[in-house]
């Protein structure tokens, strides 16, 4: 199966065919999107663009957005994750972590914010959706603090010590438009060595635009051909790409493996 496991299709880049993006997605094989929350403000947008799209979701409010946010906003993330849990189309807290590459961001706000919503996550056994910008170890840390034990390391670019930290807390490594660049050479040899239980695809639509589209918008489109990519690094081929990178993301967001089996 081929699950583009994170992707904003809920961003202003897709007012004008958002629908049809995720139906022209369809066509080429992406069997579910994953559309994760970046702050209290899109949560219902993002829960009813799941159902419509025949795709899923995951509340969170993202390090970027923090700053943005009232402590407030915490209590209403977990109440709106306790109203919603028996929606079988929520999959994870998200998108959530810690960015310590933008400057001047609040980086013990992001922290209070980030172990909140760990424990949230926790407490209704939830995989989380993680951002992770030169923050590999802190955001580790806490995972191994709190016990979560399930979810994505979105848009992996760290160490292979820090990928094998990830793996054994039961997570798996995104990868997606970064990885189709050949100036990205840690991404690809990650890409290529690690082993088939590590990896899930991913787009990050609108954003990390494959190699092929330049600065262009990115689009839940690419990920066939960003599948491609991966296959011919790993040296085999699409159809073991997509059973490895399905079975992989149906392990690690298990409500999305109930959802795809329904």
């Amino acid at each position: 199966m081929l699950i583009d496991t994170h992707c904003h299709l809920d961003a202003a880049e897709f007012d004008d065919d958002r629908l049809d993006e995720a139906d022209a997605a369809r066509a080429a094989g992406v069997r579910a999107i994953v559309i994760p929350a970046v702050a209290v403000g899109n949560f219902d947008r993002v829960r009813q663009l799941a159902h419509q799209v025949d795709g899923a979701y995951a509340f969170g409010i993202h390090p970027l957005f923090v700053e943005q946010s009232a402590p407030e906003d915490l209590a209403t993330l977990r109440r709106l994750v306790e109203q919603s849990i028996d929606d079988p189309r929520l999959v994870a807290i998200g998108e959530i972590g810690l960015d310590h590459f933008v400057p001047d961001l609040d980086r013990d706000r992001q922290m209070a914010f980030y172990r909140e919503q760990l424990k949230i996550a926790r407490d209704h056994d939830l995989p989380v959706l993680l951002h992770v910008r030169r923050a590999q170890d802190p955001v580790l840390a806490q995972l191994r603090r709190f016990g979560v034990r399930q979810g994505i390391a979105h848009a992996f670019n760290g160490s292979r010590q820090q990928a094998g930290a990830y793996l054994g807390q039961g997570l798996a490594l995104g990868f997606g438009g970064a990885m189709t660049f050949a100036r990205a050479l840690q991404i690809r040899r990650l890409a290529a060595e690690l082993p088939d239980d590590a990896h899930v695809l991913e787009t990050d639509a609108p954003d990390i635009a494959p190699a092929w589209q330049a600065k262009a918008r990115n689009s839940p489109t690419q990920l066939p051909r960003i599948a491609r990519v991966f296959a011919d690094l790993r040296e085999t081929t699409i159809d073991a790409v997509l059973r490895c990178t399905g079975d992989n993301a149906a392990r690690v967001l298990p409500r999305l493996g109930a959802l795809l089996r329904t």
